[in-house]
């Protein structure tokens, strides 16, 4: 079999199990929880058959560790302590670098991990002879058996009793026989089962069965092997013994054949014809990103040609024509939805990587700290999840290193002696908005206000005239950092200027709130998708531009008789609010005539309010953004491009430069 053609599917099933145990380890730290032992358990047990089936034993051998602690713990022979809990986490990391190693080309063997091995060897006690509960045979020794079994070992065979039992949670009893035996085939011969075969393939048994098997393998192999067989809950192997031989009752007694045949093993067209259903469920299917990304591209080209097409039915004005492009306008627009919506996922999967983290952040540095996560099924575009993730981590770090006293410090100040950390995210409009908010000491402003002048970011004077949140920004400024010791959580003199820099590069916008002794609150807005927006189109002098209407509010018309002039600016009078006004063409250095009465677009970056002064309004389009590419990158107010109905290029107007 090769192996290679289920890798992707390895892969992200093995993500989730992570996350499953990740999330079940934080719940049994916090609760005892018996429900995540189990949960625990069954995602080890079903990450170490895959890892064996794929060929990965540095996974599956980890995972057997951890599932043989686990087992002492549900069977309540042990109790679960800090040890084994430490011990697991540290497995997770472990894991979790193997499996990137594995994604990366790799084999997953780029961890040591005896020392884990070794503390849940620790725990298990092997020094210790555990007591197994004897199981009765429920195998009768005629002649003829014993004689089968007497030929086999001449020949260095060894008989073993094995008794299975499935998960309480499988579905398809006989097809989980069904591998069982199929992987006990690739280390002997069964010889009987009890229930017989064909009761198995009926699936008229409970959970367990009982393998009469031949085997030059070793016990402990042969329980290895079965125990990889996903569902599979327990395995016991004992050697066979003959001790108690007798004729047979009545000659119907003795099953023909009785010798090791290997269709005594269920097929696997049998095990589909399975007399009870599981209970409907939704059916999904996994598609690769790449075919969807190819789907997008299809449909954007297929965009900016109804675009055009719909330019021609105008100037045609046949109004047949104009029906059937309503027809295929309505049309697209549904298929758009669709085609975005495929590229939606919840936010939960970058948010689900956090919990362990700050566990492990704040026990490294004796902190304590309380993560709350809301509004995790929030969902964004792929593209952007896939890369959110490392902006968001460093901010979280950042909040528990510097905002987040330690626990004598808090209670010194009147605070509890553990710290909150808010993790939230929720839509607003055509955005996503990302929220990290600690009760810690706040960003010392004076701090920074000093170290902006020492190292020549700012004048004295500008530096009077900028409020404490404006001051707390220059954290994001390349090399900045006010931290006096380096440590390997932040102050290491790259600052908060990746993160910026990697989240404008998505098309969002990082902001703070601080307040000395009370907290910061991060910010970081995001689009929806990178690809397909609505935007107005608007002129300034002969040239277009799209201004997206996600950051539009109103337009408006203005009388040159309305501009106000306050602090040297040009503002008007907006439902009784001064918002400034930003001339396009004098951005852009665009001639243009000057009209007495002229359009002005709103745009909103939170509270705040700009006034956008263009020459016409053309209208409302849905457009396709394209990168302007790198030449032409890092032009102040514009995020990138678009191909109109006829052929013309527009620039895309990036309103949060404005502000």
């Amino acid at each position: 079999m090769d192996v290679n053609e289920y890798l992707g599917l390895f892969l992200d099933e093995a993500q989730e199990h992570i996350q499953s145990v990740n999330t079940q380890l934080l719940k049994l730290e916090q609760s005892g929880s018996m429900d995540a032992v189990q949960e625990i358990f069954r995602s080890a047990h079903t990450l170490k058959g895959m890892a064996a089936t794929m060929g990965y034993e540095s996974v599956a051998n980890l995972t057997h560790e951890m599932e043989s602690a686990l087992d002492l713990v549900r069977g309540g022979k042990k109790a679960s302590n800090q040890l084994l809990l430490d011990t697991m986490f540290t497995a997770m990391e472990q894991i979790e670098e193997m499996i990137a190693h594995i994604e990366g080309g790799g084999n997953g063997t780029n961890v040591d991990v005896s020392a884990t091995v070794k503390a849940f060897q620790s725990f298990i006690g092997h020094g210790e002879p555990e007591a197994v509960e004897a199981v009765d045979s429920p195998f009768t020794v005629d002649l003829y058996t014993d004689s089968v079994i007497e030929q086999a070992k001449q020949t260095g065979f060894e008989a073993f009793r094995l008794h299975v039992k499935l998960s309480d949670a499988v579905v398809l009893k006989a097809a989980r026989a069904y591998m069982v035996f199929d992987r006990l085939q690739e280390l002997g011969e069964v010889v009987r089962t009890v229930p017989d075969t064909e009761a198995i393939e009926q699936e008229q048994f409970d959970l367990s069965f009982d393998v009469l098997f031949l085997s030059q393998e070793s016990a402990e192999v042969i329980e290895h092997a079965v125990s990889q067989v996903s569902e599979v809950d327990r395995v016991e192997v004992h050697v066979f013994t003959t001790e108690a031989i007798g004729e047979p009752e009545v000659a119907a007694s003795v099953e023909a054949p009785i010798a090791p045949v290997v269709n005594a093993v269920p097929t696997p067209q049998e095990t589909d014809e399975v007399k009870e259903q599981p209970v409907a469920q939704a059916k999904t299917i996994r598609v690769n990103l790449e075919r969807i990304d190819r789907l997008m591209n299809l449909f954007e080209e297929f965009i900016i040609d109804r675009g055009r097409l719909e330019r021609l039915a105008d100037e045609v004005g046949q109004p047949e024509l104009n029906e059937t492009v309503e027809k295929i306008k309505r049309g697209t627009n549904e298929l758009q939805s669709l085609v975005l919506t495929l590229r939606m996922m919840p936010i939960e999967q970058v948010f689900n990587r956090f919990p362990r983290m700050v566990r492990s952040v704040a026990k490294d540095i004796q902190k304590k700290v309380q993560l709350d996560i809301s509004g995790a099924e929030t969902e964004l575009d792929r593209t952007v999840i896939d890369e959110i993730g490392d902006p968001l981590v460093h901010l979280i770090r950042n909040a528990i290193d510097h905002g987040i006293e330690r626990p004598d410090v808090r209670v010194q100040s009147g605070k509890p002696e553990q710290g909150r950390l808010s993790l939230r995210a929720y839509h607003g409009g055509n955005r996503v908005f990302i929220e990290i908010e600690d009760d810690g000491a706040g960003i010392n402003v004076d701090k920074v206000r000093s170290k902006a002048l020492e190292r020549g970011v700012l004048t004295v004077e500008e530096a009077a005239s900028m409020t404490d949140n404006e001051l707390a920004m220059l954290i994001f400024a390349p090399g900045f950092s006010t931290a006096d010791v380096v440590t390997d959580l932040s102050g290491r003199g790259v600052g908060l200027d990746v993160v910026k820099n990697k989240i404008e590069s998505l098309g969002g916008v990082v902001s703070l709130e601080t307040a000395v002794g009370q907290g910061t609150k991060f910010q970081v807005s995001l689009p929806l998708t990178l690809s397909i927006i609505s935007a107005m189109l608007v002129m300034a002098g002969e040239e277009t531009y799209a201004i997206p209407l996600s950051s539009i509010l109103e337009t408006t018309l203005l009388d040159e008789a309305d501009i106000l002039t306050a602090h040297r600016e040009r503002v008007f009078d907006f439902r009784g609010q001064l918002v400034p006004l930003v001339y396009l063409k004098e951005m852009f250095g665009i001639e243009a005539e000057t009209k007495s009465q002229f359009p002005v677009v709103v745009v909103r970056k939170g509270n705040k309010l700009v006034g956008v002064v263009v020459n016409d309004l053309i209208g409302q389009q849905e457009i396709v953004m394209k990168p302007l590419g790198s030449y032409l990158e890092g032009i102040p107010a514009i995020s990138g491009a678009t191909i109109l109905g006829d052929g013309r290029v527009a620039l895309i107007v990036d309103s949060n430069d404005l502000f």
